[in-house]
């Protein structure tokens, strides 16, 4: 499929998904009404390879018992756009309950940066999530390197940036693991975080929106997260001062 280095990589944390859930198809119509033109109307077989779903919503809908997401595509090489997840079980993660990860991959281009806001509100929201974010694939990459402790050694993030606590060491499942460009915070995490603080959050206001449930879209900066940028570099490290909850570091 697509070269991660030159993607979008969307990551939600939501409540483990039940038996005939709702959220399923919530989930799917939320990103594709975000991203004018998507159809989500392809899976991926070993035996078949790329398959069509003429009934893709009946096709989502059917009773699954193993609380994972389906995979799902659309249907051009030049520009992929996955949706998956999969239950995180319980004890991997934080809160001792299995939780649900919903991922998908966008291309970084024009089309789905102009989306991104609205996919990752409609994924998060359909999803019920507990926060989330979209963050070019590159700094994924930084972010994987950011948490430790790792077992040849102690972590040095790359470019000054905070070490960040494994997941399963965050004591509470509303604590996002991670900064990224578009971060969506559930009402409870933005309560948990301390977000908003209109003294201390003037720059990130000015271009976060407040999502139907109650929760954020908070973006760090207006394009897409480059770490190369300093001034991108310098609002991600603003960032992580500012809620040092993030990545479990103010956890005793």
């Amino acid at each position: 499929m697509s070269d991660a280095k030159k993607s979008l990589t969307l990551n939600i944390y939501a409540p483990s998904l039940m038996n005939r859930d709702e959220r399923r198809l919530a989930i799917v119509h939320g990103m594709e009404r975000a991203f004018p033109g998507l159809r989500l109307g392809w899976t991926m077989s070993k035996e078949e390879g790329l398959v069509s779903l003429p009934q893709r919503d009946e096709w989502v809908e059917r009773e699954r018992t193993d609380g994972d997401f389906p995979f799902l595509c659309n249907d051009d090489d030049n520009h992929v756009v996955t949706l998956g997840g999969w239950e995180i079980p319980a004890g991997r993660y934080p809160g001792a309950q299995p939780q649900l990860q919903i991922h998908a991959m966008l291309p970084l281009e024009e089309a789905a940066i102009a989306a991104a806001k609205g996919v990752l509100a409609g994924v998060a929201e359909g999803a019920q999530a507990l926060w989330g974010h979209i963050t070019p694939g590159n700094v994924m990459l930084v972010i994987a390197e950011q948490m430790g402790p790792k077992m040849y050694g102690p972590p040095k993030p790359p470019r000054g940036l905070p070490a960040l606590k494994l997941p399963n060491a965050i004591p509470a499942p509303e604590i996002p693991h991670c900064l990224g460009w578009l971060n969506y915070w559930s009402d409870a995490a933005s309560q948990t975080i301390g977000f908003p603080d209109p003294a201390r959050d003037e720059e990130l206001l000015s271009r976060a929106r407040r999502t139907p449930s109650g929760g954020w879209v908070v973006p760090l900066t207006d394009a897409p997260l480059d770490l190369d940028n300093p001034a991108h570099l310098e609002a991600l490290k603003r960032a992580y001062e500012r809620f040092p909850e993030i990545g479990g570091r103010a956890a005793s």
